[in-house]
């Protein structure tokens, strides 16, 4: 699933604390922001090759050992990161690629969903015109968490000037990461078989997963306000099927489940898949 970030929302500004980097090389410095370091956390923006209308970026976070951050969905606790790119100079829109994330305990009994250690965050970016100059500026605002979460924001800058970016390899890297988008029933090596009501208030999925006997299967609602628990394991299927199951719940008022949009994300070992399933 990607997101694309509209521009003129309104966040809040709060100071962020700037620690300065030592030099790097020329080139090097024209892909690379300097590392905003917070005290759990350090963010800088990455700019691939600047060709055509639509160049390639990228939001790189490190994470202290033992500390998270947060999915688009975060799961039954946790925050979801925001990005407000209004401030850019010479963009008309940035899509945000999200790569596949794990599943982790949020030390209150639930789980949460999002990253640790290190994620590359690729960003699709839509010039107004692709003669003119390029500036891209975010303002993060975002949660890591051990025990108790800290919440943070930063100010990040960039300009894309680079004809053969230092950065590509990273940023392909990155891209590989993001979920692949697939069909209910595709001869992938991970992919969904069948997603089906059980009663009025639960579903059943079936992934088929020979060679990832841990994968995780997440499920997102047609709008932000559906908060739907995340998908456990249940008894079921065969060899190579896993069974989820969740119960239809966190929904807003009013909605209906039935012909829902909803959006599943199958993780394995080394690879992840979205499928768009509109509930029966």
């Amino acid at each position: 699933m990607i997101d694309m970030v509209p521009f003129g929302r309104h966040t809040r500004l709060l100071g962020a604390a700037l620690a300065c980097m030592v030099a790097l090389p020329a080139a090097h410095a024209q892909d690379a922001s300097p590392w905003v370091v917070e005290a759990h956390s350090s963010a800088r923006l990455l700019a691939g090759s600047r060709n055509g209308a639509i160049l390639l970026g990228g939001l790189d976070f490190k994470l202290e050992p033992g500390w998270k951050t947060y999915w688009r969905t975060p799961g039954d606790s946790g925050v979801p990161p925001r990005f407000d790119f209004s401030k850019s100079e010479n963009v008309e829109a940035v899509t945000i690629l999200w790569p596949a994330p794990m599943k982790f305990d949020d030390g209150a009994g639930g789980f949460s969903i999002g990253y640790k250690k290190h994620v590359l965050i690729p960003l699709r970016i839509a010039l107004k015109n692709p003669d003119k100059p390029v500036i891209l500026r975010v303002h993060v605002d975002y949660a890591v968490c051990e025990k108790l979460c800290v919440p943070v924001e930063s100010q990040l800058e960039l300009p894309f000037t680079s004809v053969a970016s230092t950065e590509d390899s990273a940023l392909s890297a990155a891209m590989d990461s993001v979920p692949k988008p697939a069909n209910v029933g595709d001869p992938n090596p991970l992919t969904i078989r069948d997603v089906k009501r059980i009663g009025a208030k639960s579903v059943e999925v079936d992934v088929i997963a020979p060679d990832d006997k841990d994968a995780a299967l997440f499920v997102e609602g047609p709008t932000p306000d559906w908060a739907l628990p995340i998908p456990k394991r249940i008894k079921g299927g065969s060899h190579d099927v896993q069974r989820f199951a969740f119960d239809l719940e966190g929904l807003p008022s009013g909605a209906e489940p039935a012909g829902a949009a909803l959006k599943f994300t199958v993780v394995g070992d080394n690879r992840a898949y979205e499928f768009n399933v509109n509930l029966q």
